[in-house]
């Protein structure tokens, strides 16, 4: 989530039926193998073929299996300053998250204003420090975690001026982390938007991707569209076929009147106060639509996808919140697709910090409990 939304239409969602892929595939491998008359000579052709490709295809769907029901540490290590937005991440936390249920976190990172602005770029020590800490206090109590890189606003605005800061930044984390267990994963950039759009965000992940896989060939990479991860644009991204350890990932806000009526960073969205969703046949049918295209895509492109981000600003009434959370986590899982609700305690929060308790409406959505 941005608190730099300046559209009037934002939302989507990605979508990975990743059973019936393997199905499909798994089918046609057997298929295949039927018709070979000389057996020692057909398992060796469908080795060469296709073995290292479906390996590579499965690890993928496998680490979003991992990923499964997840949240986002929003508002944190993504403030200018840990703090400064009223969150500061506590060992506590990860303790809650997984005691809840929950299978993995995502920690939002705003590493731009924690390096220097000059070649080599270097990210501060302690800053690195908090991270590792944020890191290790997830993987020890088996949450998988993805951490990326959040509101590099001036990536956003000079792309160019500003991608060979942004792929330094990524060397070194990737290398800093490049033992960590495959349960860490990247994610490349938060929301691309404003000036990086369809066009420029193709030349540029390429680049990133390769400053990764440099010192990380086998960690799992998670890349979205532009236009704020939006599933309208899916189909603009191209992924390299090559690289099979790729999750899409998305974010979905649909409609935006209700998620974020109020919303006090987004212009105009005063109005919108009061805007209900209470899951009428042509709302559900509007999120079950979306999904559904993003399910093609991946069906298609044969590849898992991550719902990154979904959630209601807490100015919206708590019975519609729950109810569009079920419906959206429960959307996703239909697909296959793993998710991460915005946030954990925060503008959007299913845990109430100030009360230490979560709230109880919100989790019951997200973990499908009465």
């Amino acid at each position: 989530m941005t608190r730099l939304r300046k559209l009037t239409v934002v939302g989507s969602k990605l979508g990975a039926s990743y059973r019936g892929v393997r199905v499909v595939f798994c089918s046609m491998i057997f298929s295949v193998i039927g018709r070979m008359t000389s057996g020692i000579l057909g398992v060796a052709l469908f080795a060469a073929a296709g073995i290292s490709a479906f390996a590579q295809d499965d690890a993928a769907f496998r680490y979003n299996r991992l990923l499964g029901r997840g949240i986002n540490l929003g508002n944190a290590l993504d403030a200018p300053r840990e703090g400064a937005w009223g969150v500061t991440l506590k060992a506590d936390y990860f303790r809650l998250i997984r005691k809840a249920g929950f299978n993995s976190v995502r920690i939002p990172i705003r590493w731009s204003t924690h390096a220097s602005t000059a070649a080599p770029y270097d990210i501060e020590t302690g800053f690195f420090q908090r991270v590792d800490w944020a890191i290790g206090q997830a993987l020890s109590r088996n949450l998988a975690a993805v951490i990326n890189i959040h509101h590099y606003v001036e990536m956003n605005q000079d792309p160019v001026q500003n991608l060979p800061r942004l792929v330094e930044l990524w060397k070194q984390i990737a290398l800093r982390y490049r033992n960590q267990p495959k349960s860490l994963m990247f994610e490349l950039l938060n929301e691309p938007h404003d000036q990086l759009d369809d066009e420029r965000w193709q030349e540029v992940f390429p680049t990133l991707l390769k400053a990764i896989r440099d010192s990380n060939p086998d960690r799992i990479i998670l890349i979205g569209p532009a236009y704020l991860n939006t599933v309208d644009r899916l189909d603009k991204i191209q992924l390299p076929p090559q690289d099979r350890r790729i999750i899409g990932t998305f974010h979905y806000y649909k409609p935006l009147q209700f998620t974020h009526q109020g919303a006090f960073w987004l212009n105009d969205s005063a109005p919108w106060r009061g805007t209900r969703w209470v899951g009428t046949p042509q709302e559900r049918k509007e999120l079950r639509n979306d999904f559904e295209r993003a399910a093609t895509w991946s069906k298609q492109n044969h590849r898992p996808l991550y719902l990154g981000e979904f959630g209601a600003y807490r100015e919206a009434n708590m019975e519609d919140r729950a109810l569009w959370t079920r419906a959206v986590a429960r959307e996703a899982e239909k697909w296959g697709f793993s998710w991460s609700y915005w946030e954990f305690c925060s503008e959007f929060g299913a845990y109430d910090a100030a009360a230490r308790q979560w709230r109880q409406p919100l989790l019951n959505a997200l973990l499908d409990k009465e």
